[in-house]
């Protein structure tokens, strides 16, 4: 898990970005919480598309858990990321899709004849 607080814009967009894909590793699913930003640029969508692309090919599930002046950003791009509401909504929603694969695999793995 990641948390940025304050201001995400043009200055700071290279550094944030380049921390918060440090923290994506396979095998772990990944939070981006931006809760605590009090103004965000257009760049966020930048971050969140840089996230996803990480986590793609980490084959991790991620959320990011956005503040008022992130969602404003995101809704206004039109792009679709996972968004959670707070850190347990997002743990909750990795054990929901992490449950759903677990009752899948028996299926998947069945024999036929």
């Amino acid at each position: 898990m990641v948390t940025v607080d304050g201001v995400i814009d043009d200055t700071n967009i290279d550094r944030v970005t380049a921390l918060a894909r440090r923290f994506v590793l396979a095998e772990k699913p990944f939070i981006l919480d931006l809760s605590g930003v009090t103004s965000a640029a257009a760049q966020v969508i930048s971050l969140c598309y840089d996230i996803d692309e990480s986590c793609y090919h980490a084959d991790v599930s991620w959320a990011v858990i956005g503040s008022d002046a992130v969602r404003r950003v995101l809704n206004t791009s039109g792009a679709s990321f996972p968004l959670a509401e707070s850190v347990p909504d997002a743990m909750h929603q990795f054990h929901e899709s992490l449950d759903q694969r677990r009752r899948l695999l028996p299926l998947l793995t069945k024999k036929t004849a």
